[in-house]
């Protein structure tokens, strides 16, 4: 196995992807190798006079940026690290490919060089997010804003396969993220997408909303790209907002700061159990191969927890069995889209997504 990951496209720079990337690789099957795709002369400094005989770098001429827009950028840098690094997974050269950079430009390099799987209408990155009873998958967190039905429900097809494989639910129970549980609530896409929901075959648990989406009504949990986008980051921002809140009434007597040392493990748990760096990145899920995409600001740790979900997938072959899915649904008599075709797929473009 040999994963390719884009070793530039970080917030904290390259050195942060080389250490997490060898921490992982200390744990690694032995036949797994990395590839590590970036400017030659910078990887080389931070691997070291003696980097390891299971790392190889991959040249690539420069970087596409957070703030570029991600189509013209990809076009325009046609050697960039994602652009290298994709490239290597269509020629085979490469099992998966992982990138902590722009995700507009991962998206689009996935559909350009990749194409579609055979009936995918439209890709959609899939998240855990934690919930009371463990995690659940939430999709799509970014890379199809405006959805119809038909997508939606290839979204939800495509989460099942991924909740088998990262929460080993056997059926998993999939909902649809909405602003009530009557079948009837909702705009026209809701309503539209919750009747073909009903007959999909998929073990379908309703409408889930705003307020239940961590109670663990579902594994599967489906809205359009927007929607997700808003409610993770969201759910990234209350990790530090509310430790902030407690940080403050903790300090404002010294009753409650012996409470707080004395809860300090529980807190330390509970940063663990929410923190993104844990979830090994989201992958993207409806293109010819498996591309995970990683927080922009990912540190060591987070790499190291990317790279390891970058193995389970290809070991559980995460692309034929997303396939085998859509044919049992009968998704797929839809004309296959190649390599080339990325009409019609905005993606978010601002920053890696976790």
């Amino acid at each position: 196995m040999r994963l390719a990951i884009d070793a530039m496209g970080g917030d904290l720079g390259p050195g942060t992807v080389v250490r997490g990337a060898l921490r992982a690789l200390q744990g690694l099957p032995s036949g797994t190798e990395l590839l590590l795709v970036g400017d030659r002369a910078q990887l080389e400094t931070e691997l070291g006079a003696a980097p390891p005989a299971r790392v190889a770098v991959l040249h690539a001429g420069s970087v596409i940026e957070m703030t570029d827009a991600p189509a013209a950028a990809f076009k325009r840098k046609a050697d960039s690290s994602i652009g290298v690094a994709m490239r290597a997974l269509h020629e085979g050269r490469a099992d998966a490919v992982l990138s902590p950079g722009n995700t507009g430009a991962v998206v689009t390099a996935a559909l350009l060089e990749l194409g579609r799987l055979g009936g995918v209408k439209r890709p959609a990155i899939a998240t855990l997010f934690p919930t009371i009873a463990g995690d659940c998958v939430l999709l799509d967190v970014g890379a199809t804003l405006d959805c119809k039905p038909l997508n939606l429900v290839q979204f939800a097809a495509m989460g099942a396969v991924y909740a088998r494989i990262r929460l080993g639910c056997e059926a998993p129970r999939v909902g649809l993220l909405n602003i009530g549980e009557e079948p009837g609530k909702g705009n026209e896409l809701a309503v539209a997408v919750h009747a073909l929901l009903q007959d999909s075959g998929l073990r379908f648990a309703g409408n889930i909303e705003g307020r239940d989406l961590v109670q663990g009504k579902a594994d599967v949990v489906v809205t359009d790209g927007f929607t997700g986008n808003v409610v993770l980051k969201f759910a990234e921002s209350m990790l530090g907002f509310t430790r902030g809140l407690l940080r403050s009434s903790i300090q404002s007597s010294p009753r409650l700061r012996a409470g707080g040392w004395l809860l300090q493990p529980a807190f330390a748990a509970l940063k663990k159990r929410l923190d993104y760096q844990e979830f090994g990145g989201a992958p993207l899920l409806g293109v010819e191969g498996i591309v995970v995409i990683a927080h922009g600001k990912s540190s060591e740790r987070a790499i190291e927890s990317a790279v390891r979900a970058c193995v389970v997938l290809v070991e559980h072959r995460l692309t034929a069995r997303i396939t085998d899915m859509l044919h049992d649904l009968g998704f797929d008599h839809v004309p296959r889209a190649g390599a080339g075709d990325a009409t019609g797929t905005r993606a978010e473009s601002d920053r890696g997504t976790p």
